[in-house]
């Protein structure tokens, strides 16, 4: 393997149909670990009905309010064609997205002073993958 690239995985228990959860630690430990001191760490959330921000992690008012707000944007019941019952689920993975690139600079994540990555869970319970991807 090209010694400049570095993959690592990690798994988040969610415990609420709509659920964020703080990664930012253990996405700065996957970039200590790789030992590369520049570049660029990308976060990809390997699920339909997930995804991933970046956001004020000071104040956890923050992401009740954006829960809530997505929550009156695509409400859970709605008259939706999936099957399966979650298309509320899918849209607001749409929405966040998958991925998030960060770069990474004297082998430290490069965030805002209230930054943090945050995955976000849109159909829980579940146990959820995180791939990390250091370049």
């Amino acid at each position: 393997m090209d010694k400049s690239v570095n993959i690592a995985e990690f798994f988040v228990r969610t415990t609420k149909r709509t659920d964020f959860i703080e990664i930012t630690r253990k996405v700065q430990e996957a970039v200590t670990k790789s030992k590369i001191k520049n570049g660029i760490c990308h976060i990809f959330i390997p699920h339909t009905t997930a995804g991933i921000i970046i956001n004020e992690h000071a104040d956890p008012d923050v992401i009740a309010d954006i829960s809530e707000t997505l929550e009156k944007i695509v409400p859970w019941k709605n008259n939706y064609s999936h099957m399966e019952g979650n298309s509320a689920a899918h849209i607001k993975s749409s929405i966040a997205g998958t991925s998030k690139s960060v770069f990474i600079e004297n082998g430290n994540l490069m965030l805002g002073t209230w930054q943090g990555i945050f995955f976000a869970e849109f159909d829980g319970p579940r146990s959820r993958k995180v791939w990390i991807k250091i370049v």
